[in-house]
């Protein structure tokens, strides 16, 4: 079986061309170009120019994925598409580009929620053009999923099945890692920025709060403890307490900052996980690439749950890519869900996991 997988959500035009055979993976195509450098003069991504940029790009891509893949397009199973969550500009070119070649070469059409992508993500271990065996997650599983427009903690008592057991009520994590980093005057984006400055600063040093770690449920909130880094630094740039607004003091409170933000996610997977005696925990999403993240989720499973697996993606799978989307489409083959025509896909800039 082989699979042509399209993702447009935000930023980056993804295609791969996925063959999936008796268990195995191998990787025919896997084609991501990023806007990143476009974008990072705005300090955000502008759904306007990615749009655009989505048009201009798609097509070639496509054409660049059939020749890395050696096949023509008669030899596509099926063809995958994130339809949602996302920028409804940048989707809908995606969306019609997956519709235009399902109708063309009468192929089935499947739309994947984003976040599933980043989910299924971890079902691959190793992402090179060899073949590679799908990883077979024991459930119930818990996946916390971190990245700039998603902060989530998801429980599956079975593929394909979703419980939101709690999310942002406000900014993604990775979303006030763009902020932060803004404030700074470091560049975007902000996660990968900070990371590297937090290895250098003592995140012990300045008590940032944090947000919700009590509130009894399993939400999160990053918008006060971004607030709070605005106060720290305005603060210290007015003299208004000792410090010396230099390298090391930004490296102190990005890595105060990140400790922050990392603790409430720990804190409350953790919580999650026990009471729902999941047999795996999985990250997803650009964030979960973050190594201080992976250690520290790492070693609190170590001390509280001796007996429950933890897994994260490929760095290259982190950030969003069409293979996992192909990953994703796979499971919705093989239970046989959500197969549709080309006429009943659409792009839904809300769209809910379920």
């Amino acid at each position: 079986m082989i699979i042509l997988a399209i993702e447009t959500s935000c930023d980056e035009t993804a295609v791969a061309i996925v063959e999936f055979q008796r268990g195995k993976v191998k990787v025919l195509a896997n084609i991501v170009s990023s806007q990143v450098k476009m974008h990072s003069k705005y300090g955000g991504v502008v759904p306007s120019l990615a749009s655009r940029m989505h048009l201009k790009n798609i097509t070639p891509i496509l054409q660049r994925a059939f020749r890395n893949a050696k096949i023509s397009q008669k030899k596509i199973d099926y063809i995958a598409v994130t339809n949602g969550p996302g920028l409804i500009p940048a989707l809908m070119v995606g969306v019609g580009a997956a519709k235009a070649l399902a109708y063309g070469i009468g192929k089935p059409l499947i739309g994947i929620h984003h976040i599933e992508g980043h989910i299924y993500a971890n079902w691959l271990k190793k992402c090179d053009d060899e073949k590679n065996k799908l990883w077979q997650g024991e459930f119930p599983l818990l996946c916390l999923t971190v990245s700039g427009g998603h902060t989530q903690i998801i429980l599956m008592k079975k593929d394909l099945n979703y419980q939101v057991l709690g999310e942002t009520l406000d900014d993604a994590v990775g979303e006030a890692f763009d902020k932060v980093a803004k404030l700074l005057g470091l560049g975007y984006p902000g996660g990968p920025i900070i990371e590297k400055m937090a290895k250098k600063g003592d995140e012990e040093k300045i008590k940032f709060p944090r947000p919700m770690a009590n509130s009894g449920d399993y939400n999160f909130s990053f918008s006060g403890l971004k607030t709070a880094v605005l106060y720290e630094v305005q603060n210290c740039r007015n003299k208004a307490m000792p410090c010396s607004y230099d390298d090391q003091y930004k490296q102190d409170v990005v890595a105060s900052f990140q400790k922050a933000a990392f603790d409430v996610l720990v804190s409350k997977t953790i919580k999650a996980a026990e009471k729902y005696k999941v047999k795996n925990i999985v990250l997803g999403g650009g964030v979960s690439a973050n190594k201080r993240l992976q250690k520290l989720l790492a070693d609190a499973i170590k001390s509280n749950l001796p007996a429950c697996g933890f897994s994260f993606p490929q760095s290259k799978l982190t950030s969003d890519n069409a293979l996992m989307i192909a990953l994703a489409a796979f499971q919705h083959v093989k239970y046989e869900k959500g197969i549709k025509t080309w006429k009943s896909v659409t792009a839904d800039a809300n769209l809910k996991l379920k």
